[in-house]
């Protein structure tokens, strides 16, 4: 026992090298399975996010939405300039970037797990997370997205704002969602009366504004919206997107609540309660309040993402990456243990995309 206690004892770094070694694995079976070809990874709207690195303005014929899915720039540009503009290296960037991203956000976790004085292991349900997999298998944001964000948290713990509103503002180009991380770091400097970090935490919002001005003059619209072209539009009613499935009949009802309600309404319940118990407790920090934010937007998803499993796993990242921290925060075993089911959510890419 002692031996095996020795051998899984934190060392700093393991977490993220057991991560790349496992992408690295998966990325080499689906190439191997695709005969090594690099155009396997674009699938699904991945699609988009490869035209824009390929194309670059001209992509614009090739894609449904143009405005929304040039909002996601970043992450497209950053493939762009790491293939040098050469075409037939765009494919293999788009896969590279995401695989340096998982890793990159495995690090940062736990570099964040280990100052709150948990072990960096927890890092693994980010690193393994099935969103991750999903994204990466797709060529979508989602990987980059949330590694800037990881950073931008890990940068605010060092103090190093500047750098945290940098990784925040490059987040919200890469999707528009992580805005919401934002918020919550704004609520609670706010609510703290920091009036400089929350005017600095304003400033990571610019670009994103700036680029919507952008593509309201060159597109004729923003980007901002519920999703690509069949999209559904916000609901006004808690879990309003999953309910109205069962106007389609009950049986459709059933088949997507096998999976909604253990992946998306239980955790989000929980989530809420225990972010508005700490509230009410005077437990005031950003994890509660990215807790909190998160879950909240959840509630409204349109239905065109709830009852998409594929999506709303990439959705729920964000819930799962506050889960994660705030057990860490309050030194939960139960919330850091039962986090682990998180991993479990790759049935979803290996049923649907691999």
């Amino acid at each position: 026992m002692a031996k095996l206690s020795k051998l899984f004892a934190y060392r700093q770094g393991l977490p993220t090298i057991f991560v790349g070694a496992v992408v690295l694995l998966y990325v080499a079976g689906v190439l191997a399975s695709h005969g090594g070809d690099p155009l396997a990874f674009v699938d699904y709207d991945g699609h988009f996010a490869y035209q824009i690195a390929l194309r670059w303005t001209t992509a614009v014929s090739y894609l449904d939405v143009p405005a929304y899915r040039f909002q996601r720039i970043f992450y497209p540009l950053l493939a762009r300039i790491v293939a040098l503009g050469q075409s037939g290296l765009v494919p293999w960037a788009l896969i590279g970037v995401n695989m340096a991203a998982i890793g990159i956000g495995t690090w940062a976790t736990e570099g964040l797990l280990t100052r709150l004085g948990v072990s960096g292991w927890y890092a693994l349900v980010y690193g393994l997370y099935g969103g991750q997999f999903v994204a990466l298998r797709t060529n979508l944001t989602e990987p980059v997205a949330q590694a800037l964000i990881m950073l931008a948290m890990l940068a605010w713990t060092q103090k190093r704002l500047y750098w945290a509103v940098l990784a925040f503002a490059l987040a919200a180009l890469t999707k528009e969602t992580t805005l919401i991380f934002v918020a919550a770091y704004g609520l609670y400097s706010l609510r703290e009366r920091a009036w400089g970090q929350a005017v600095l935490l304003s400033l990571s919002g610019v670009p994103f504004l700036v680029m919507q001005i952008i593509l309201w003059y060159w597109l004729g619209a923003p980007g901002v919206g519920s999703g690509g072209a069949g999209a559904t539009s916000f609901t006004l009613v808690p879990f309003g997107g999953w309910l109205v499935v069962a106007q389609t009949g009950w049986m459709a009802f059933l088949l997507v609540s096998l999976t909604i309600v253990p992946m998306v309404v239980v955790p989000v319940l929980f989530a809420l309660g225990i972010s508005l118990q700490a509230l009410w407790r005077g437990l005031h920090h950003p994890y509660v309040y990215c807790l909190l934010l998160n879950g909240l937007v959840i509630l409204f998803l349109p239905r065109s993402t709830l009852q998409e499993a594929a999506a709303m796993v990439r959705f729920m990242q964000a819930v799962m990456v506050s889960l994660l921290l705030y057990g860490g925060l309050v030194h939960s075993r139960r919330i850091l243990n039962y986090s682990v089911l998180w991993i479990f959510t790759n049935v979803i890419w290996v049923k649907g995309t691999a």
